[in-house]
């Protein structure tokens, strides 16, 4: 009898055991590092969606993985005539950017001083297919990618889930032609780091809207401020 006694607690053990370390999670299922950090000290919380390992927050990086600094470009006429890498917060405002992450043109993207963390980059265009695709294609996959409720999003936030863990925020963007900002809370744009058909003018692009559940990939001018998330080598 007194054997027996002993067995129940190390039988209790065990289970505690095996649902604290022996549980996958159904997001992490490769055990892959669940944060990484970049040069600036900013903290990122990932997710495994597929095959992919993505950041689940928009960069906010504002120098390069050297070291050296991504220029910041406040004037709006500045900002439409550049040809070279540059950054900026929505409206200018520190307040937006600690919500949104950075916008960023097509040239900091593009930098061979690299903008993402190490052992990051930013998505291929067939990366960014890759992503949609497994969320069940082009006309379903933003709304499984775009955070839930009306705190961030407009209304009516159309057929949002974030099942997928990607939480996608309307970060808006700016516009090229005259450096002027749009659409905040009503659209999230996440730059490629693939050149589009005019490779001189023109990259890929993904993006989420407020009012629909697609996540189509476009191509548009490089000078375009977008936000960028990054995925694991």
């Amino acid at each position: 009898m007194r054997g027996k006694i002993w067995i129940y607690p190390l039988l209790l053990m065990g289970l505690i055991l095996l649902f604290t370390f022996g549980c996958e999670d159904e997001n992490n299922p490769d055990n892959q590092p669940t944060t990484v950090t970049d040069i600036d000290g900013n903290v990122y919380n990932t997710v495994t969606i597929g095959t992919q390992v993505w950041m689940k927050e928009n960069l906010k990086v504002t120098r390069y993985r050297n070291g050296e600094a991504i220029p910041l470009v406040t004037d709006s006429i500045a900002w439409s005539c550049l040809s070279t890498s540059a950054y900026c917060s929505y409206d200018n405002s520190t307040t937006q950017s600690n919500i949104y992450g950075y916008l960023y043109n097509w040239y900091a993207v593009n930098d061979s001083r690299n903008i993402a963390p190490e052992g990051w980059h930013v998505p291929s265009d067939y990366e960014w297919t890759q992503l949609i695709d497994y969320l069940g294609g082009t006309t379903v996959a933003g709304g499984k990618m775009k955070v839930t409720g009306l705190t961030y999003w407009a209304a009516p936030n159309t057929g949002a889930t974030n099942e997928s863990n990607f939480s996608a925020l309307p970060g808006g963007y700016r516009y090229p032609a005259d450096g002027v900002f749009y659409l905040i809370g009503k659209g999230g744009y996440w730059w490629s780091n693939t050149v589009g058909p005019d490779i001189i003018s023109n990259a890929w692009m993904s993006s989420a809207i407020y009012n629909n559940t697609h996540a189509p990939l476009y191509y548009y001018d490089k000078r375009h401020g977008y936000s960028v998330r990054c995925v694991k080598d």
